[in-house]
């Protein structure tokens, strides 16, 4: 049985909070929407499909991913830069530093313009966090723009449709890994 728990900004997903000390994740939280869903599949195996640049338009619940381009690294780590085309509209390209990485249990990612435009103004965060539990693997997608200059603007205006898309991320990326496994 796979279910999906949506958290609101006022109760984001518990796996990463531990990281976080009890101070920032009080004053941040607000800044977070959080999704969760048990999958039954390996953290690993699950790990793999999300470290893995070319399969995210595969789980891209908002549609928005359309490929990875070619200088995009095969297995993301720590420090790695990879470059998405995207559409919403209209087409664009987003530079993602990956700003936390532990093997089959964290991984998250800063988004940038890959023009270099406004910079200054991004500060947000994608985080997946993965925690076995009997079976399964309970997973974790978070949109966090605590450190973003905008988060104002971007909690009212995008908030409730990343939370939407989130949860369909979840649900392809349980889809794909199933398949698999």
């Amino acid at each position: 049985m796979v279910f999906a728990l949506a958290k609101g900004p006022e109760n984001p997903c518990t796996v990463g909070a531990r990281a976080a000390s009890t101070l920032e994740s009080m004053v941040s939280v607000r800044d977070m929407v959080s999704v969760e869903r048990i999958i039954r599949a390996p953290a690993s195996v699950i790990f793999d499909v999300i470290a893995d640049p070319s399969r995210h338009a595969d789980f891209d619940g908002s549609g928005s991913v359309k490929n990875s381009r070619s200088a995009t690294p095969a297995r993301l780590s720590k420090g790695a830069v990879f470059v998405m085309d995207m559409k919403r509209s209209l087409p664009y390209g987003m530079a993602n530093t990956v700003v936390e990485f532990d093997a089959d249990r964290v991984i998250a990612w800063a988004p940038r313009f890959a023009n270099g435009r406004a910079g200054n103004f991004f500060g947000r965060i994608w985080r997946y966090e993965l925690e076995p539990v009997e079976g399964a693997t309970l997973v974790c997608e978070t949109w966090d723009v605590s450190g973003d200059r905008l988060r104002l603007f971007l909690r009212v205006l995008f908030a409730k449709r990343f939370r939407r898309d989130m949860e369909e991320s979840l649900r392809l990326l349980d889809e794909l890994v199933s398949l698999s496994t």
